[in-house]
């Protein structure tokens, strides 16, 4: 049965999506660009759709959110950069009873990643002789540094690393990558190399489309993760 979707925001990733959607079972019903959106997203904007993708601006994507959710419509969000106000957004949310998924990277491998990376700094964690370093690398256009996907793998070994103080970080904007991500854990007499390398935009597109179809029909909604899309594939959240 063909589902219905929306796209919030109509730049890259909106058409990486729009052209992935009809193969993976979708029939996108809206596409708002900037301008619309900032007249307001409202039920007859989006045009019946069960879900709604949006990947916009840090400035915009709050305010899609409480219309989307407003609006009735669950929405995954891939716009990174306003993650200050997601305790507030996701309070709100809940009390709409509504749904919100939100991923600093829709990759399936980089989420993944970010397991085996968490192992990892557990592991080394208990070895004095080892340090651990970041290195993110985006293509030229990418304005946060570093990244919303550095960011949430930073947490996540920082908590397994248990020794305290800071991982450090390495931000590289060249030319047109679309983002890759190395773990460096460093001894005086051995390296490991943990690496992940996205080469193509559209694996972010894909994994917001599966992240889509996971969020149709929760019931009783909520403030979800790719981590609960990839650890409850068949299992309705409350």
């Amino acid at each position: 049965m063909t589902k219905r979707l929306a796209i919030i925001g109509m730049g890259k990733m909106g058409h990486a999506i729009a052209e992935l959607a009809p193969a993976r079972g979708w029939d996108v019903v809206a596409r708002l660009d900037e301008a619309e959106t900032k007249g307001g997203i409202t039920r007859d904007a989006l045009k019946g759709a069960e879900v709604a993708v949006e990947f916009t601006a840090p400035g915009a994507s709050p305010a899609n959110i409480r219309a989307t959710v407003g609006a009735g419509c669950p929405i995954v969000v891939g716009t990174t950069g306003w993650y200050d106000q997601l305790p507030a957004i996701g309070e709100w949310v809940r009390g709409q009873h509504g749904a919100l998924l939100t991923a600093a990277n829709f990759s399936l491998g980089v989420n993944i990643f970010e397991q085996i990376i968490e192992s990892a700094s557990r592991l080394l964690g208990r070895v004095p002789s080892f340090d651990a370093h970041i290195v993110e690398t985006h293509h030229t256009a990418k304005k946060d540094a570093p990244s919303g996907t550095a960011a949430t793998l930073w947490k996540t070994a920082s908590r397994a690393w248990g020794r305290g103080g800071d991982i450090p970080i390495t931000s590289i904007r060249t030319g047109s990558v679309p983002g890759t991500h190395e773990f460096v854990f460093d001894a005086p007499f051995e390296q490991i190399r943990l690496e992940h390398v996205a080469r193509d935009r559209r694996v972010f597109a894909e994994g917001a489309l599966v992240a889509a179809e996971w969020l149709v029909g929760r019931k009783g909604g909520g403030v979800f993760t790719m981590r609960d899309v990839l650890t409850s594939p068949g299992e309705s959240k409350q």
